[in-house]
């Protein structure tokens, strides 16, 4: 019940999140922030946060306790984004935009911690794909609604208004999610313990994933790859319908590939991800047609459902149950720092060469993820994880 109430939860405040997402590189642009604006945006307010998912993941193993943070994580989301929408210069969108994510900082590890405790280990990849499907469903109404209302006439500050009203309506599921954890035998765990607790196979998978994060740079940026085809009010209307089409094909795909990645393995999934990946952004380089944006950005949701649930699950797997909040905290750590230094390398190369120099570091990045996943599996029996 606790996975499908958390669900519920996601799905109502990716309702909210999604209405904003697509429009923010064009009311950054809007604002006056340029590639540079949008690299220092995406890359600090999704990285930065990250690091906060070390400490509350940390805190959730000594307190034995996930809810609090939690709940706390998404009433912190819910007041960066009523404020959003009074925002009148880039730079007061790139602070509420960090106190936004520093929301979600606080609640994803012990939030995946709870969805991992709720589960056995053989449905583990079911339940971390049906969240990431009800997530991604509230992205898809919430991209829709985004095209809905623009097309009906409202300005950017009326369509945040509205997400932020939503997004605190999502707090309201929390009334019936119950404590999955419990206090642990000894509370005297630290950071510094469980890094060097973690299992060697951890620790590779680690570098791999923080590997692939610096070339998984933010997803504006493809935004704006789309906006450069078009003009008049194509120019917003047609990003907005391929973002939903990208949420969609996620959301469709999520749990399917949770259940795929319990029957073959975690890393198989994974190299799969990456290396589409890779093509992706190298079409993203070279793409010239409407119908080329319409297969790379449902490629781009397909990269999603194959990567994102795939890489907490598989985390999951191989950290001890009493530091699962402190292993998936420090698993959001290393990926939060790789992405800050992935769009703000990304923002920097598309101001000196242009976007399609940014596309291709991103696919050379992925690619060498790929390849050190290949090794990773031929050192051992796939399988068994």
């Amino acid at each position: 019940m606790n996975v499908l109430l958390l669900g519920v939860v996601s799905f109502l405040n990716d309702i909210s999140s999604e209405i904003i997402q697509p429009i923010l590189p064009l009311f950054i642009a809007q604002l006056g922030g340029g590639s540079m604006a949008v690299g220092l945006i995406g890359g600090v307010s999704d990285g930065l946060p990250s690091i906060l998912k070390v400490l509350s993941g940390c805190w959730s193993d000594r307190l034995g306790r996930r809810k609090p943070l939690v709940v706390a994580g998404y009433a912190i989301s819910a007041m960066g984004k009523l404020f959003l929408p009074f925002a009148s210069a880039w730079q007061h969108v790139f602070l509420l935009k960090t106190l936004e994510r520093s929301g979600k900082g606080v609640r994803s590890a012990p939030r995946d911690a709870m969805i991992s405790e709720s589960t056995d280990q053989g449905h583990r990849g079911r339940g971390f794909g049906l969240h990431r499907a009800m997530d991604s469903a509230g992205a898809v109404v919430g991209s829709m609604l985004a095209y809905l209302l623009w097309q009906g006439g409202f300005g950017y500050p009326s369509i945040l208004m509205l997400a932020g009203i939503l997004s605190v309506a999502a707090l309201l599921p929390f009334y019936w999610v119950k404590e999955s954890s419990r206090a642990p035998d000894c509370c005297t765990s630290s950071i510094r313990l469980n890094l060097s607790s973690l299992s060697p196979e951890l620790k590779r998978f680690l570098f791999i994933a923080c590997l692939f994060a610096l070339g998984n740079f933010s997803y504006m940026f493809f935004i704006l790859r789309a906006q450069d085809h078009f003009s008049g009010s194509m120019a917003v209307a047609a990003p907005l319908l391929l973002y939903l089409l990208f949420n969609l094909v996620y959301a469709l795909l999520a749990m399917p590939v949770g259940i795929w990645s319990d029957r073959v393995g975690r890393k198989r999934v994974l190299f799969l991800g990456y290396s589409l990946f890779a093509l992706t952004a190298v079409g993203f380089a070279a793409v010239s047609s409407l119908w080329g944006l319409i297969a790379l950005f449902a490629m781009y949701g397909l990269v999603y459902a194959l990567v994102d649930g795939s890489e907490r699950a598989y985390v999951s797997d191989l950290c001890p149950a009493g530091l699962r909040g402190s292993s998936l905290g420090i698993y959001y750590g290393a990926v939060g720092v790789a992405s800050i230094i992935s769009s703000l390398v990304a923002g920097a190369i598309w101001s000196l060469w242009g976007a399609e120099a940014s596309f291709l570091y991103g696919a050379a990045a992925a690619a060498l993820a790929a390849v050190g996943l290949l090794v990773m599996m031929s050192g051992g029996d796939e399988k068994a994880i």
